[in-house]
């Protein structure tokens, strides 16, 4: 049955080329890999924690918003990946744009401001190209994550040295993409298809929720997600619980960390009273809270990101004697 409203006809819209826009990032906007100081208690804690959990074989995830990608800080978490401290990735559909942008023209985001003005914010012709991996994609059954992953590191890709979703492929680490349809520049463009996206994304839902069932005694972590990570964690995180009840068993603690700009109080493993606009912020109540309530620890942190990833890799060891460093396996000791 058809629509009983009329539809935007996408046919008329105009695609121009990336050469055509100004970048408001460059390729050297990426970090190099260097140890900092380490001046948060916090990182200490969290830094312990991930490597027990690695010893002891148990997940580790990362989940984040499109903004640490462009804080720079692609190498940390590549590096996490190749050393084994990072299991699992995820991340926003403007995640896998800005990825993909930087491997293939070393540059990505627009000015807003400006391109909204005459329409052409969003509709530029290689950046669709996403929505041809989405395609394929769906019809092999895989995720997003994966698929444009693949893209990057078997395709021509000048910059795929710097592309979290290539290394994810490539070290076989799961990267799960959760899109919410409408909120990406990609869904603008005509050969857009909305049952794809939604297919290869839920897939990545599965992918991802199968992940938590190892969670017991990890770590989950998230990075500038103020309503993906938490919201996504939540339903994910009920599934297991639910399955492993009626199997009799319970899933152990894990330890959380929120790292994020917005001001909590000291006291923020209570959540805010309702009165409180506080309570609205979904990364506090969910992450911090409510799905640690039960046993496991919760940590804060107020910062950029740019200081935030290298302290924490830092915490952890991972510059530490890196040459002679191996991949810690599942279960395995370092």
């Amino acid at each position: 049955m058809a629509s009983s409203y009329p539809l935007f006809d996408r046919s008329k819209l105009s695609l121009k080329p990336l050469a055509e826009r100004s970048h408001d990032l460059a390729i050297q906007a990426i970090l190099p890999l260097g140890e900092v100081p380490v001046r948060r208690e916090e990182f200490r804690k969290v830094a312990e924690a991930i490597v027990q959990a690695r010893r002891q074989g148990a997940a580790v995830v990362l989940m984040m918003g499109a903004h640490v990608l462009r804080s720079g800080i692609q190498r940390y978490l590549i590096d996490l990946m190749e050393q084994g401290f990072i299991t699992t990735l995820a991340g926003n559909g403007a995640c896998a744009i800005h990825d993909y942008e930087f491997a293939l023209i070393g540059a990505t985001t627009e000015s807003v401001a400006r391109y909204i003005e005459d329409g052409q914010f969003g509709l530029w012709r290689e950046t669709g190209r996403i929505n041809d991996i989405v395609r394929r994609a769906a019809a092999e059954g895989m995720g997003l994550g994966e698929a444009v992953g693949r893209e990057i590191e078997e395709g021509s890709y000048p910059h795929r040295e710097t592309s979290l979703l290539a290394a994810a492929y490539r070290l076989k680490v799961p990267f799960t993409i959760h899109v919410g349809i409408g909120l990406d520049i990609i869904h603008e463009h005509p050969n857009c298809d909305g049952a794809a996206l939604g297919t290869v994304s839920y897939t990545d839902f599965l992918i991802f929720a199968k992940v938590l069932e190892n969670l017991a005694r990890g770590v989950v972590m998230n990075f500038g997600s103020a309503v993906m990570a938490p919201e996504v964690f939540l339903k994910a995180l009920a599934m297991v619980r639910n399955v492993a009840r009626q199997h009799g068993r319970k899933l152990p603690g894990f330890t959380s960390l929120v790292c994020d700009l917005h001001t909590l109080p000291v006291g923020y493993r209570t959540e805010a009273a309702k009165s409180d606009p506080n309570y609205y912020f979904r990364p506090w109540k969910t992450m911090l809270v409510r799905t640690v309530a039960d046993e496991g620890a919760s940590f804060y942190v107020q910062g950029r990101h740019a200081d935030t990833v290298p302290e924490l890799w830092t915490a952890i060891g991972a510059g530490r004697d890196r040459a002679g460093r191996r991949r810690i396996p599942m279960g395995g000791t370092d």
